[in-house]
């Protein structure tokens, strides 16, 4: 028996890819595969931790079988991603699997199963780990009445990214504003080399020529929004390079903070400070 569907792909976040180019860096983009169609992600350059925030749309996706073997065995979701290069093809960097969770049409969307929850999924590169996929996926079945009968997808919207849809709300985590600070790099011990921490933005870098050097601002920081639940939290990658002539610089050595848990500063509660001088 003929059954047909809608996949949803949230296509959330990628962390801890390793680096493509000889920058340090990759230019990464996600392909998903379901039965014998396939979408990609858009291409965000120079990172390793992709924000997609990205949710791609499947439709009239045709399954035959029993409804109850779709909803408890439904077909397996390729992803794989790529470095985007600019000349050539683009290069293999890893592939994982999920199963979506599925909806008949006469079930209700709602909790505990809906929506769907973003969850980790183990990028492999052969046999090797090759970084998480934080995604969610959900396949819907079109009733009688069609896609109308589907549930909406709950914004936000956002008018200058296109046709790109992002994950609804209800799935993306909360996010908060956090203040990223880097005092100072020290034991550096070739001259003309500098730190460039990322997160995912380039934080102001020292110039001048120093073995033993601090930034020029002992409190450079960028502000970035990341999900209130630290589970969540992206690694921190920090590159080093070596400036050379003509804006030209070698990438000296890498490193990935990947638990933020130690570093977080939270300020006291206001009120509960107020009641504690009180009280």
């Amino acid at each position: 028996e003929k059954q047909v569907f809608q996949l949803r792909a949230h296509m959330y976040q990628a962390r801890s890819l390793f680096a493509a180019d000889s920058s340090g860096l990759s230019d990464p983009f996600a392909r998903v595969f379901f039965i014998s169609q396939s979408q990609c992600t858009e291409v965000l350059n120079e990172t390793l931790c992709p924000t997609w925030d990205q949710l791609l749309v499947f439709d009239n996706v045709e399954l035959y079988g029993e409804a109850h073997e779709m909803r408890d065995d439904p077909p397996i979701i390729v992803i794989e991603i790529y470095d985007q290069d600019t000349v050539g093809k683009a290069d293999f960097m890893g592939r994982t699997f999920a199963k979506p969770v599925v909806k008949m049409s006469d079930e209700h969307y709602c909790p505990p199963r809906f929506p769907p929850q973003l969850e980790y999924y183990q990028i492999y590169r052969g046999n090797s780990t090759a970084g998480d996929l934080l995604a969610a996926f959900e396949l819907l079945q079109i009733g009688p009445g069609g896609k109308s009968d589907l549930p909406p997808i709950d914004g936000p919207t956002d008018m200058d990214r296109g046709p790109i849809l992002p994950v609804p709300l209800g799935i993306r985590p909360v996010l908060s504003k956090y203040r990223v600070e880097v005092t100072n790099v020290r034991d550096e011990r070739c001259v003309g080399r500098e730190s460039l921490p990322y997160w995912p933005s380039q934080l102001p870098r020292k110039t001048s020529p120093s073995p033993h050097s601090t930034l020029d601002n002992p409190q450079t920081f960028a502000s970035q929004d990341l999900p209130e639940n630290e589970l969540l939290h992206p690694p921190l990658n920090i590159r080093v390079v070596d400036c050379r002539a003509f804006g030209r610089y070698t990438l000296v050595g890498s490193h990935a903070v990947s638990s933020l848990r130690k570093f977080i500063y939270r300020p006291p509660d206001k009120k509960a400070q107020h009641w504690n001088m009180t009280g």
